[in-house]
C-alpha cells in the first residue's frame, strides 16, 4: 500500500494529512484558504490520488505558515509512500491547458533536490493567498519529497487559470512518475538506489 498519514504540530500550525497514491477517491481538504483547497482538490482528482488535509493555522496573519507546512507534510508523504521507488517510472511530465493558460511540469523522483519555478503571475493575491506563496509551496514539496521539480507557466493571463494549469500539470506529472514502469522491474537507476 502506497499510503501515509502524517501530522505536523508547531506553534503556528496543526496539520493532519493522509495521502493514498493508489486510491482514486476524493478526500477532504480544509487548509484555511478556499483557493488552496481548490488547488489541492485538483491535485488529488487529476492525479488519481486520495488526499485528506486538515490545517489549523494562523491564517489571521496570512497563509505563509499554513501553506508552507502543508507542502512540507505533502512532500514527506510522497517520499514515504514511494519507499525505495522500486518498479516506478521515476520521471513524469505533462502539459496542461486551462483556457488561455498553458503550464508544463516535469518531475524526477531521483532522491536529489532540484527546483525551477518559471511562473510569472500578475495578481498579488487570490482570495487569502498571496500568489508569491505558490513558489515556496512547490519548493517545499520538492525539498521534502527529495525530487527534481520544474514548473513553467508558458503563458496565461488569468491568474486563477494559470495556477489551475500548474496544479493539474503537477498532478499528472506525479501520476506518470509513480506509475508502474513499463520496462524496469527494479529500482530505476543505474546506481541501484535512489
Amino acid at each position: 500500500m502506497r499510503s501515509k498519514s502524517l501530522t505536523r504540530n508547531t506553534s503556528e500550525t496543526q496539520i493532519t494529512l493522509s495521502l493514498d497514491l493508489d486510491k482514486a477517491e476524493r478526500g477532504t481538504v480544509a487548509t484555511g484558504s478556499g483557493f488552496l483547497d481548490h488547488m489541492l482538490d485538483l491535485f488529488q482528482v487529476h492525479g488519481g490520488f486520495r488526499l485528506d488535509v486538515a490545517c489549523q493555522g494562523d491564517a489571521h496573519v496570512d497563509m505563509h505558515h499554513s501553506s508552507e507546512d502543508i507542502a512540507i507534510v505533502l512532500g514527506q508523504a510522497l517520499l514515504d509512500c514511494l519507499g525505495d521507488k522500486k518498479g516506478i517510472e521515476r520521471y513524469g511530465f505533462y502539459y496542461v491547458p486551462m483556457d488561455e493558460a498553458l503550464a508544463r511540469v516535469v518531475v524526477d523522483f531521483s532522491g536529489r533536490i532540484g527546483f525551477v519555478w518559471n511562473v510569472k503571475l500578475q495578481n498579488e493575491r487570490i482570495g487569502n493567498m498571496e500568489t508569491e506563496l505558490f513558489r515556496h509551496f512547490f519548493k517545499s514539496i520538492a525539498e521534502n519529497a527529495r525530487m527534481n521539480l520544474h514548473v513553467e507557466l508558458l503563458y496565461g493571463e488569468d491568474h486563477h487559470h494559470s495556477l489551475e494549469a500548474v496544479f493539474k500539470a503537477f498532478a499528472r506529472a506525479v501520476s506518470m512518475a509513480i506509475s508502474p514502469s513499463r520496462r524496469i522491474a527494479g529500482i530505476p537507476s543505474s546506481k541501484g538506489t535512489l
